[in-house]
């Protein structure tokens, strides 16, 4: 096990992230043309949730929610390799987390079917907390 293969699902969840933003600005240009909506009416967050339809906001929403808690795992990752703590249950873990952060996007910029949502996000959460107890409990 080489401590540089926690990189791997660490640049996964940046990939995930820009693949989400990519199609939310797509989404919302697709719609503001289609719509012959000036870009000045969505100058700020407020009016662009008034003036666009909630399935286009979808992604938008997903992309704030992939930068809350996914921030403590690239925090961990790095101090994973770091530390030289990086092993194969914590490589494991971390592909288990983009795996189920994956879905949880999936699920949230189409479907949105929020407990199908909120059941993925919990699964994910537990992977990343434990990943996170087990290193604070290793780090004493």
């Amino acid at each position: 096990m080489q401590a540089t293969q926690i990189f791997e699902p660490f640049f996964a969840m940046i990939l995930l992230t820009f693949t989400v933003w990519i199609v939310m600005y797509v989404r919302r240009i697709r719609y503001s043309i289609a719509n012959r909506i000036h870009a000045q009416r969505l100058g700020t967050p407020e009016k662009v949730v008034k003036v666009l339809p909630e399935e286009v906001q979808y992604p938008a929403y997903n992309l704030s929610n992939l930068l809350e808690l996914p921030i403590i795992f690239y925090a961990l990752c790095l101090y994973l390799f770091v530390s030289g703590n990086v092993d194969t249950l914590y490589v494991i873990a971390a592909w288990s987390y983009v795996g189920l952060r994956a879905v949880h996007s999936v699920i949230q910029c189409t479907t949105n079917i929020v407990m199908r949502r909120f059941a993925v996000y919990m699964a994910s959460s537990v992977v990343l907390w434990l990943m996170v107890l087990r290193a604070a409990l290793g780090a004493f």
